[in-house]
C-alpha cells in the first residue's frame, strides 16, 4: 500500500469513527480519545487531518456529498415539463434528509460556529461551492421552464433560493415539538404544498396546480380545529 493510500485509509477510519460517535453523542459531548481509539490511530493523528473537532464534524456530515448531488441531478431530469423536474427534486431532497436526519445537521453547524468553535475558512468555502452547486440543479430546472415558455420571465436564481430555504425550514421543523404540533399537518404534504405554492406564482397557466388540500385531509383538519 503506498504512503498515499495509507493516508487515504486512516481518514476513512477516522471519519467512520467520528461518524459513529458524533451521531450517538452529538457535538458537544462526543470525546476525541474513543474517536481515535476507534479508529486505530493516536488522537495526534486526527489533527494531521482535521484541524479541529469542529472541523472533523463538518468533514463527517460533508462526506459522500458527491453522490448526493448526482441523485439531485438524476432528479432535475426527471419529467418532461419544468414542473415535473422541480416536484421531481423537491421529491429528492425531502426523501433523503427523511432517510438521513443526522447528515441534516450540516446546517445546524455552519449556523452555529459560537457553540461548536470557529470553522476553518477552507471548509466553510467548500460547504459554499457544494450548496450552491447544488442550488444550480434547481435553478437549471426553473431556466428550463421559462425557455420553454411554462414559466413566467424571473429571476430563476431568487425563485431556486426560495424554495431550498423554505425545503431547509420544513425539513428543520420536524426537529422540534413544538413546531410539529403548530404545523397541523403532516410534514411530507405539507412540504410538497409549500413547493406547489411557489410555483404557482411562476406558472404562465397556475391552474395546473391546485392548491385545495385533499378532501380527506381538509376534512380532518376541520374537525381538529372545531
Amino acid at each position: 500500500m503506498s504512503r498515499d493510500q495509507k493516508k487515504a485509509e486512516s481518514r476513512r477510519r477516522i471519519l467512520e469513527a467520528a461518524r459513529d460517535v458524533f451521531f450517538r453523542d452529538g457535538f458537544m459531548s462526543a470525546n476525541l480519545d474513543e474517536m481515535a481509539e476507534k479508529a486505530g490511530v493516536a488522537k495526534g493523528t486526527l489533527y494531521r487531518y482535521f484541524e479541529s473537532k469542529a472541523d472533523l464534524y463538518v468533514a463527517v456530515l460533508t462526506n459522500n456529498h458527491e453522490i448526493f448531488l448526482e441523485q439531485m441531478r438524476v432528479a432535475g431530469q426527471q419529467g418532461e415539463t419544468a414542473l415535473e423536474r422541480v416536484r421531481s427534486i423537491a421529491r429528492f431532497y425531502f426523501d433523503h434528509w427523511m432517510e438521513h436526519p443526522d447528515y441534516f445537521l450540516i446546517f445546524w453547524a455552519v449556523d452555529n460556529e459560537s457553540v461548536i468553535g470557529e470553522l476553518p475558512r477552507s471548509e466553510l468555502e467548500k460547504i459554499s461551492e457544494f450548496w450552491e452547486r447544488n442550488l444550480n440543479v434547481i435553478h437549471e430546472a426553473l431556466v428550463y421552464g421559462v425557455e420553454r415558455g411554462e414559466f413566467v420571465q424571473c429571476d430563476t436564481w431568487e425563485v431556486a433560493t426560495m424554495l431550498w430555504s423554505v425545503a431547509d425550514s420544513l425539513i428543520e421543523s420536524d426537529n422540534t415539538r413544538a413546531r410539529r404540533q403548530i404545523r397541523r399537518r403532516p410534514l411530507e404534504p405539507l412540504f410538497m404544498h409549500a413547493v406547489d405554492v411557489i410555483m404557482r406564482g411562476i406558472l404562465v397557466d397556475p391552474s395546473v396546480v391546485s392548491l385545495a388540500p385533499p378532501a380527506e385531509e381538509k376534512k380532518s383538519t376541520l374537525v381538529k380545529l372545531g
